[in-house]
């Protein structure tokens, strides 16, 4: 289980989450208690613990730090509160820290969730986990005092862990001992050393436990608030058929290729040239050439919009497509053709009779 965890909850909020209603309560230390929405280790949150004054049957909320110092810690020894805020439940009575802990030292922690990291390759997506209904989670935990070099006395605990359910296997192979009802909580906090507290140590497998992905900004201690549980959405790699890459340029060249094979084949059948001229006027290499070189009675040049409708009969506006086609050729030709004027020969390089520049004659002379 990663060390962050939700916890704004009020004191009331947390004396009835224990289910602790009707038993006698003191409170220690609770003034120090700040709620928050991204609790990590070192912070103090308010647990509940067995009070011995009391007979057993009374509890005491006690502000602590989340980490657990074990009190043979060295007195000038600076405390490390990431060292052990987990404790697993199949060693707890094994390893020294916590096996003295177990028979008079357990508590339980409240919050309203917990989030966990889930590890693909090099990177980390946080999850929060929590009841669907919103209700706070109940966690077992060990607590223990040390006394510094100045004689303070600091109290610390840590959340003990069990294997992960089979619906949480996916996210972590770890996940933290969920007291789910009350039978569970008074066996954990008030059960003797020879009850089977360690029944409830076990994966909490109800249906009601939900989670989301959130931000990965919370692995900042120091980022808090709302936006700590604000569902977001992941980004997912698409994948398209690579005839997707295809068909757009395709389609694009498509319609790019119509207009321009419409423009220079189209021919106006049973229709007025003069009108379709004035819809959808040509440039002057698309018409033909002579009769828009010819000068007017007044010298001036016709142009497309004052074409007589004496100079438009005479355009080519029945003609087949491949004779219209093969007129405009030369006269395209012809317009844009450079004039060139013939070199002189110099002697009989040709043959006789032969009238057209061999390729000697294009070459001056030295």
């Amino acid at each position: 289980m990663c060390g962050r965890a939700r916890c704004t909850l009020r004191h009331d909020d947390i004396h009835r989450a224990c289910h602790l209603t009707g038993r006698p309560l003191r409170s220690v230390d609770t003034d120090r208690y700040q709620p928050s929405y991204n609790v990590s280790p070192g912070r103090d949150l308010t647990v509940v613990r067995r009070d011995d004054g009391s007979g057993g049957d009374g509890a005491v909320l006690q502000c602590m730090k989340w980490g657990l110092i074990p009190s043979f810690t060295k007195k000038t020894e600076k405390p490390d509160h990431y060292k052990m805020f987990n404790a697993r439940s199949e060693s707890i009575c094994e390893k020294a820290s916590f096996r003295r802990l177990v028979p008079n030292n357990r508590c339980l922690v409240a919050v309203e969730g917990f989030y966990e990291w889930k590890k693909d390759g090099s990177k980390k997506q946080p999850y929060y986990v929590h009841f669907k209904d919103g209700r706070p989670l109940v966690f077992a935990a060990l607590y223990d005092s040390w006394k510094n070099s100045e004689g303070e006395i600091l109290y610390t605990f840590t959340i003990v862990t069990t294997s992960s359910s089979p619906a949480l296997e996916w996210l972590h192979d770890r996940m933290p001992v969920i007291l789910g009802d009350k039978e569970s909580t008074e066996t954990w906090l008030i059960g003797s050393s020879s009850s089977k507290f360690d029944t409830v140590l076990k994966p909490y497998e109800a249906v009601e436990l939900v989670w989301y992905p959130v931000t990965p900004a919370i692995g900042k201690a120091s980022f808090d608030g709302p936006e700590c549980i604000k569902e977001i959405k992941l980004k997912s790699e698409a994948t398209y058929p690579i005839s997707k890459f295809f068909s757009k340029k395709g389609a694009n060249s498509e319609q790019e290729s119509k207009p321009l094979v419409g423009s220079m084949h189209k021919v106006p059948i049973k229709t007025n040239q003069h009108k379709s001229l004035k819809e959808e006027p040509e440039t002057e290499d698309d018409v033909d050439c002579p009769s828009l070189t010819e000068e007017s009675s007044d010298g001036s040049k016709p142009n497309v919009s004052t074409l007589s409708d004496k100079a438009a009969a005479n355009l080519p506006i029945k003609r087949e497509h491949e004779e219209f086609s093969a007129d405009m050729k030369p006269c395209i030709g012809e317009a844009n053709k450079p004039q060139i004027s013939p070199p002189k020969k110099k002697g009989n390089l040709g043959a006789a009779g032969d009238k057209q520049p061999t390729l000697f004659s294009y070459f001056g002379k030295k």
